[in-house]
């Protein structure tokens, strides 16, 4: 049964986040206290492009799978490090489409957004990682993401490690998740 294992958030506009016992999220804005809570764009790089844009990441997921898998390669990342809010257990986030719902503990609801894009700020907090946030190629020039997946907060509610993740996918046709 797919659940959380972590919870971080960050008031900073820094790369990692400090866990924390529980997290608040608010409907349409994002993690309470968190530097990316609001309803456009806190990404500094998109807001430097356009401040109006509505804010497609509000919550960050990334599977503890990954974290395992980067562990094997000689990174010992720990939870929030990736700038990660919830870190999942026994859920494959990079398969959900795109509008797929996640509702955690008893209240919270998540609507998936898209692909988180690796940047050069992960080789910055470890250097060499950025190359293991990618799949490879999913086609001709183009490579996979693996760095987790964004959301938007549809239903206001804590959440805490441990809380069970109950999915609902979207109507057919699905749509494949892309870069947010």
């Amino acid at each position: 049964m797919p659940r959380v294992l972590h919870v971080s958030r960050q008031q900073a506009h820094i790369f990692s986040k400090t866990p924390q016992t529980s997290i608040r999220v608010i409907a349409g804005e994002g993690v309470e206290g968190d530097a990316h809570c609001g309803v456009t764009t806190q990404h500094l790089y998109l807001q430097r492009k356009d401040p109006t844009l509505p804010n497609l990441c509000q919550v960050h997921l990334l599977a503890s799978e990954k974290l395992a898998a980067l562990a094997v390669k000689g990174y010992l990342v720990h939870p929030g490090d990736l700038g990660e809010n919830i870190l999942t257990q026994n859920l494959d986030l990079l398969s959900l489409p795109t509008g797929t719902l996640l509702h955690i503990g008893a209240d919270a609801v998540l609507e998936v957004t898209g692909l988180r894009t690796p940047c050069i700020q992960i080789d910055k907090f470890r250097a060499g990682l950025q190359q293991h946030m990618w799949l490879g190629h999913s086609s001709p020039g183009q490579h996979s993401q693996d760095a987790g997946i964004m959301s938007i907060v549809r239903t206001t509610g804590l959440i805490h490690p441990g809380d069970y993740i109950r999915v609902e996918l979207p109507p057919k046709p699905h749509k494949p998740l892309q870069p947010v």
